[in-house]
């Protein structure tokens, strides 16, 4: 709420969108300081945990995402839109909403660099079976490959480290100890940042771009279901499944914005469209840090 204050009270605000990438950095390296690297690996050679986090993110969720087209308007820069940012599954913060959410956030991000290269090679085909030739041939790789590298393997290159130098030298650890406190405030700070940079945007596109919020918050709902009924389907272990539900619900709306942003004549609904997205995925990150975090608890028991 205040970040939404200060965007619609205090002009230029949307400034703050250069300082979304190094905000997500920090978050993702703090978060990263917690999960073990040193067993990063491990998660790769569990086949059911990958097959269902495929499954979800490669079919249920384009088929569930096909279905809220057909409620989609006619417009079709909405439509390019709609598609560009639910189609691709995130790669950056979900592994810390997933962490919060007592989900398998180390399987995550060892499956993050599959989960890039896969939403690259398919989101020309479903865009192409979707809306035609046309708009397949808009998706260029450079966004995904730069937020890889500067929101994934420079913080884990970094928490790596860390983490290495910290087995040897106790002041080090006592600072890695100490930066164990920051993944919920670095959080709060990217949520702050994020909301304040593209609330102005939003106005920027006029009324008609909250026409399709209603979809937006149909899939924040449904996705994560989705993903936990595929996760049972495949007898996942009740954190497994959670990473599952929260990466079906967890869109890469970050990463395709400057793809957005660099369409020709897309200003300013376009990138309106991808940014009305981001502003209701945070809300509902919130919600499935409490909602999901108890899923398969009662199995357990």
């Amino acid at each position: 709420m205040l970040a939404v204050t200060v965007a619609v009270s205090i002009s230029g605000t949307q400034r703050f969108q250069g300082a979304i990438t190094p905000a997500l950095a920090l978050m993702l390296y703090v978060t990263f300081l917690q999960v073990p690297l040193a067993k990063i690996g491990q998660p790769l050679r569990d086949g059911r945990f990958l097959g269902a986090l495929l499954t979800a993110n490669f079919v249920a969720v384009p088929l569930l995402v096909a279905g809220l087209m057909l409620l989609a308007p006619a417009d079709p820069l909405v439509r390019l839109g709609l598609l560009l940012v639910l189609l691709t599954p995130c790669i950056d913060y979900v592994v810390t909403f997933s962490h919060m959410g007592r989900a398998n956030a180390q399987g995550l991000l060892a499956a993050t660099p599959l989960l890039l290269v896969l939403q690259m090679l398919l989101l020309p085909v479903y865009l192409r079976l979707l809306m035609g030739e046309a708009a397949a041939n808009l998706v260029a790789p450079g966004p995904f490959l730069h937020a890889f590298l500067w929101l994934i393997a420079v913080p884990l290159l970094l928490a790596s480290l860390t983490q290495w130098w910290a087995a040897s030298t106790p002041s080090i650890a006592r600072v890695a100890c100490w930066l164990a406190v920051l993944p919920v405030p670095a959080t709060a700070i990217v949520l702050f940042v994020v909301v304040a940079a593209v609330v102005p945007q939003l106005g920027e596109a006029g009324a008609a771009v909250w026409h399709i919020a209603p979809l937006y918050v149909a899939f924040a709902v449904a996705a994560p279901m989705l993903g936990w009924a595929i996760a049972t389907l495949f007898r996942l272990q009740a954190a497994s499944g959670r990473a599952v539900a929260f990466s079906a619900g967890t869109r890469n709306s970050l990463v395709v914005l400057p793809l957005g942003l660099a369409i020709p004549h897309a200003m300013p609904m376009l990138p309106a469209v991808i940014v009305l997205q981001t502003l209701i995925e945070l809300l509902a990150e919130l919600v499935y840090v409490r909602w999901i975090a108890r899923w398969g608890d009662r199995e357990a028991g």
